[in-house]
């Protein structure tokens, strides 16, 4: 099965296009370690990536994926400056496309479809890391998690990239590793991918009731 009559592919950027992990570990234990706190895994800090880069700093400064209520306001300002301080000078130290990803863009790209991201990462970081990993003029279009008064799953960002790119909901698809992206989706009525290589917090993207699951990025050939 294919999708019709489809103009405009929405995706994610962490977990779905690019493994930022490395680097956001990095930026996280950096701040931990400047705050003379516990550090962690990188892979234990994985499953705390996807939901911007406050939720991350609190995760991280209460230890665990549940955040901790009673957290000090001002540390947490401190923190968060210091994350995004360090990490906006280390982006693409680490941080890679997922395999088949750069070459399926520019197929769709060259299907004729206009490409857009809408992801929850601060906006400043999303254009020095495209053109860090060689995406120049790949994407017509992108939101980071404070262009607006909410994010995903919030469906504003999805329906206000339709507005922005003149075309109706009906006309996108969204694509994206975690259940923000897919509840954004349904939230608006758009048509979406679930991508089961992403972080999503170890839980089954399929759950969340995408229109279509892939195991590997190269398979929007076939859906598109």
């Amino acid at each position: 099965m294919k999708f019709n009559h489809k103009e405009v592919i929405l995706f994610d950027l962490d977990g779905t296009l690019i493994d930022s992990v490395p680097d956001l570990a990095s930026a996280v234990n950096h701040m931990l370690e400047a705050l003379h706190r516990e550090t962690f895994s990188e892979n234990t800090i994985r499953y705390w990536v996807g939901n911007g880069a406050q939720v991350l700093v609190k995760r991280a400064l209460s230890g665990q994926t549940e955040i901790d209520e009673t957290l000090n306001q001002s540390l947490f300002e401190k923190a968060l400056e210091i994350f995004l301080t360090f990490y906006g000078q280390h982006l693409c130290i680490d941080t890679a496309a997922y395999p088949n990803v750069t070459a399926t863009l520019h197929a769709l790209k060259e299907k004729e479809y206009r490409l857009g991201i809408v992801t929850n990462k601060p906006f400043d970081f999303v254009g020095p890391i495209l053109e860090g990993l060689g995406f120049h003029g790949v994407f017509d279009f992108w939101l980071g998690g404070d262009s607006l008064d909410k994010k995903k799953p919030d469906p504003l960002p999805l329906v206000h990239a339709c507005e922005k790119m003149q075309v109706s909901v009906d006309q996108c698809v969204m694509v994206g590793d975690s259940k923000n992206d897919i509840l954004a989706a349904n939230a608006c009525g758009m048509q979406n991918i679930g991508v089961t290589y992403g972080y999503n917090y170890g839980e089954e993207i399929g759950i969340h009731n995408p229109t279509f699951i892939i195991d590997d990025f190269s398979e929007l050939n076939e859906l598109l």
